[in-house]
């Protein structure tokens, strides 16, 4: 029998969590196609996405088998 699931990979290479137990994330759209977006969208897509909710970071804490 196993001890502990294994740990989802392609969860724990797109999330990173934060030291107050928050999931960061990288935005999608910003590899191409992106000429026509004003510079506020671009620039908005810099910054990291956050998960601030609790049962959907718990489940992704479990699919990195961090929890």
């Amino acid at each position: 029998m196993a001890k502990h699931n294994k740990t989802n990979k392609s969860v724990k290479k797109r999330f990173r969590v934060t030291g107050t137990g928050k999931l960061k994330h990288g935005k999608c759209g910003k590899r191409h196609l992106n000429a026509h977006f004003t510079a506020k969208r671009r620039r908005q897509l810099r910054n990291a996405g956050v998960i601030v909710n609790t049962q959907i970071t718990f489940k992704y804490l479990i699919a990195m088998n961090m929890q």
